[in-house]
Parts: C-alpha cells; sequence; structure tokens
C-alpha cells in the first residue's frame, strides 16, 4: 500500500493522497494550479459567464404539489438539476475542470462515466472549449446506457470500453488513473465525482456547491426559511456534497443520503458503501468501502450505473462519523418503483440515481406533517433509463 506522505485534503479520518510518487507530483501541481486559478475572480468570473448561459444556471426550485398530496404529509419540493444542458449536475464540474485544464495548457481529456451522465457532461464541456476527449466505461454500463455512449460519440469524444472485473464503474476509473500514469505530461482526469485523492474531493464539491448556494436563496425566497430535511443519493457523492456543502453550518437542517441496497442489504448485490462497508483505501483515497476480510474490495451491484461504485466521497464517510448527515438505503424495486410514480404523478421522469432519494422521500414524507419542508436534489433526468427500465417491468 502507498502511504500518504502528508495529511492533505482530509476530512477527518477521510481523504488523503495514497499514490505512487509520480502521480503525486502529478496532483500536487493540479492542487496548485486549482489554488492559484480557479479561485480567482477571473477564472470565477468566466465560469459563471458558462454556467450562466451554457448550462442554464440557476435551475429552479421546484414544489412537487401532486407528490406531496399523493404521499400526504411534508411538503416536497425539488431542486431541478434535471434541467440543466446535458440533463444532470455534471455539467457544473465539466465545465469548471475542463476549464481549468484549457487554462493549465492541457490539450486532452480523460474521464471515466458509469451511467453516462459524466462521459457526456465531459464530452460537451471538451468540445466547446476545443480540448480533445476519451471517455472510458464499463462495457456492461456501455450495455445498460447505450443512449449515452451514441452521446458521447456524437460530441466528438473517443469511448473505450472497459472490459475486465464487473465491467462497471470502478474498472472505468482503473482504466483511467492508468491512462493519467502513462501520459500526465499533456493529459488532464476530469474526475466526475467527489472522490479520489486530494485535491479531486475538494475540487468537485467546490464547483458543485453552485447547487445549495442556489438553493439557501430559493428556499428563503419560496418559504422564508431553509427547509427541514435535504435528501439526495449518494453514490460515489457529488450531487449530494453539492447541496449538502452549504447547508452544514445550518444544524436546524437534516441531512440524508441515499444509498443502493441494490437486490437487498441481506445479499452481496448492493453498493452501499457507507451503510455496509468499512474504512479502507480505494482508488487513492481513504473512505468507507466495501471490502472482504482481507481488505480486498468486493463486487458491487446497483440497477442505477451512476450509483454502482463500491466507495464513497470522503467528506460524506466523515459527515456519517460525526453524525451530522445520516445515510439510508432505498432497494432498485423502490427505485423503480419511485421512477414509475413520479413520471405518473408529477409528468417528471427522474434519472435512476435520483429515483433512488425519491423512493426515501415517498417513505419519509408520510411520516412528517405539512408545516415541515424536504428539499431533493433531483441530480438527473431518466431519458438515459427509459429502454433498461421498460426491460426491467416486462421482466
Amino acid at each position: 500500500m502507498v502511504k500518504s506522505r502528508e495529511r492533505k485534503g482530509f476530512f477527518g479520518e477521510y481523504g488523503g493522497v495514497f499514490v505512487p510518487p509520480e502521480l503525486e507530483k502529478v496532483l500536487e501541481c493540479l492542487a496548485e494550479s486549482y489554488v492559484n486559478l480557479a479561485m480567482g475572480d477571473e477564472f470565477k468570473e468566466e465560469l459563471n459567464r458558462y454556467l450562466d448561459t451554457y448550462v442554464g444556471r440557476p435551475s429552479p426550485i421546484y414544489y412537487a404539489k401532486n407528490l406531496s398530496e399523493e404521499i400526504g404529509g411534508a411538503r416536497i419540493y425539488f431542486k431541478r438539476e434535471d434541467l440543466n444542458h446535458t440533463g444532470s449536475h455534471k455539467i457544473n464540474n465539466t465545465m469548471g475542470q475542463a476549464l481549468l485544464a484549457k487554462k493549465t495548457g492541457k490539450k486532452r481529456v480523460i474521464a471515466e462515466t458509469g451511467a453516462g451522465q459524466h462521459g457526456v457532461a465531459t464530452a460537451t464541456a471538451s468540445t466547446l472549449l476545443g480540448l480533445e476527449c476519451t471517455v472510458y466505461m464499463g462495457s456492461e454500463d456501455m450495455r445498460r446506457q447505450a443512449l449515452n455512449v451514441f452521446r458521447m460519440e456524437l460530441l466528438g469524444a473517443e469511448v473505450v470500453p472497459v472490459n475486465r472485473g464487473t465491467k462497471t464503474l470502478k474498472d472505468a476509473v482503473d482504466a483511467a488513473i492508468e491512462d493519467l500514469l502513462e501520459n500526465y505530461d499533456e493529459t488532464y482526469y476530469l474526475l466526475g465525482s467527489a472522490v479520489g485523492p486530494h485535491p479531486y474531493p475538494t475540487m468537485v464539491r467546490d464547483f458543485q456547491s453552485v447547487i445549495g448556494r442556489e438553493a439557501k436563496e430559493q428556499m428563503q425566497a419560496l418559504e422564508g426559511r431553509y427547509p427541514d430535511y435535504l435528501v439526495a443519493c449518494v453514490g460515489g457523492g457529488s450531487n449530494a456534497i453539492g447541496l449538502f456543502h452549504p447547508f452544514l453550518e445550518h444544524e436546524e437542517v437534516k441531512i440524508i443520503g441515499v444509498e443502493p441496497a441494490g437486490r437487498g442489504l441481506d445479499t452481496l448485490d448492493h453498493a452501499a458503501s457507507i451503510t455496509m462497508g468499512k474504512p479502507g483505501i480505494i482508488h487513492g483515497f481513504r473512505c468507507y468501502t466495501i471490502q472482504d476480510e482481507e481488505g480486498e474490495i468486493q463486487p458491487v451491484h446497483s440497477i442505477a450505473a451512476g450509483l454502482d461504485y463500491p466507495g464513497v466521497g470522503p467528506e460524506h464517510s466523515n459527515l456519517k462519523d460525526t453524525r451530522r448527515a445520516q445515510y439510508t438505503t432505498v432497494t432498485d424495486q423502490e427505485a423503480l418503483e419511485a421512477f414509475q410514480v413520479l413520471s405518473r404523478v408529477e409528468g417528471i421522469t427522474p434519472a435512476l440515481e435520483s429515483a433512488h432519494a425519491v423512493a426515501y422521500v415517498m417513505k419519509l414524507g408520510k411520516k412528517l406533517n405539512p408545516d415541515e419542508i424536504i428539499l431533493v436534489n433531483l441530480s438527473g433526468r431518466g431519458d438515459k433509463d427509459v429502454a433498461q427500465v421498460a426491460e426491467f417491468l416486462k421482466e
């Protein structure tokens, strides 16, 4: 095991830099570039122009009146990240990192993707900024998300299938890291979630925190106060930390992350890293992971390809330990039901990832009263999942 040489980028006991020396130098340069460039006013102004005029920010907050009445109980609001250009929250991060890549002189961007939303967002940002783009994707995820594979190729990206392991997100990350080790001089690795070695968890969180910052202002305008509950799905955890982080100082706001229970926590076919895992190291950082007694990372499962990862962001791991946030789970079947209910009741078809958060809110909401407010991060739209869901429903 490569040891972290300093306590860089730790959230409590989680995070850090556990990588080979040659990659550590690359990450040190990235961290320096992030501080010197991305934290500056000029960079922020340029990024905000793209977010406003290209991505379509701010994303609206929508009162789900029909769903609230259907469930009975709390008032449910959605932060509509599904309405962003490319259909999810992923574009917030890819625009920021792609702009950083361009300003640091990189000509080529690589990325990993599971559900394809990060891949599409990376290809989109790369095309806009004139960068070459390669996306690694597990062949099983390519089968499940054929529409997004075509979208990436249409945008000019090379999509490289990964045929080893479980042929899903973890294996795509492995392949992308190998590419970076071989080509770091001219290549920028645009990581898609709030995971990985420092500075990625901090960078991704900061770029995604636009979600929570907007939500604070919008809820004050709509209700004159903050919501009682924040709910978001958690795989790696970028959409969730983007909503949660700006609210962390407000102790009255309860924070709930929803992990994938897959076919059940009593089986091996789940991806509930925080709920069922234990601290370990994966992809250069320390977090809660699904592992065996010897510490070997184990295969995981979720119907949602974007949640199909055996680890979780280090900041989420720390929020669990400090009890500032709670983490629960939703099964494949419950997510499928929520996918259908939200489509039928509100005319909104969520991504299967987001459907996990909706499924939990359908249980939580009925336990609360109409004076209580739940804000759900609707992190992506479900166009990409319709064919897959149709197959499952036939079965």
